[in-house]
């Protein structure tokens, strides 16, 4: 698999701990942040390819931050996750670019799955280029 930057966005600090911790077991570049405002300064500083971004946060939620990742960085790939069975966001999420979404709990597989994909889809978009 190939190295890859994932950017974790999550108020949960437990569960974004872990997440950051079982991806880089995985060989994963990965950063942990526990708001929006963190991650869109994470993304001036540096290139990221993937963003996993939580819908419901405090402050600037995750549908606010897609549109400001989107406005400046547009081929960053985001997945957003819901743990609150929130499809109308999910949807509203597609529809402002996200790449996909994930519901809480989500399978370490699965996601796996789709940051790679979501990492492949960047990857062709920037051959394109």
């Amino acid at each position: 698999m190939d190295v890859f930057s994932v950017l974790l966005v999550d108020d949960e600090v437990e569960f974004l701990e872990t997440l950051v911790k079982r991806l880089a077991r995985r060989k994963l570049d990965v950063t942990g942040v526990t708001n929006a405002e963190d991650a869109i300064r994470i993304l001036k500083e540096r290139p990221v390819d993937v963003i996993v971004l939580d819908v419901k946060m405090p402050g600037m939620d995750g549908l606010e931050a897609l549109r400001q990742i989107k406005a400046t960085s547009p081929d960053v790939e985001v997945i957003m996750l819901t743990g609150h069975a929130n499809m109308e966001a999910a949807i509203q999420g597609m529809e402002l670019g996200a790449f996909d979404y994930l519901m809480k709990p989500m399978d370490i597989d699965e996601l796996l799955y789709k940051l790679q994909d979501a990492y492949k889809k960047k990857t062709l978009g920037d051959f394109a280029k």
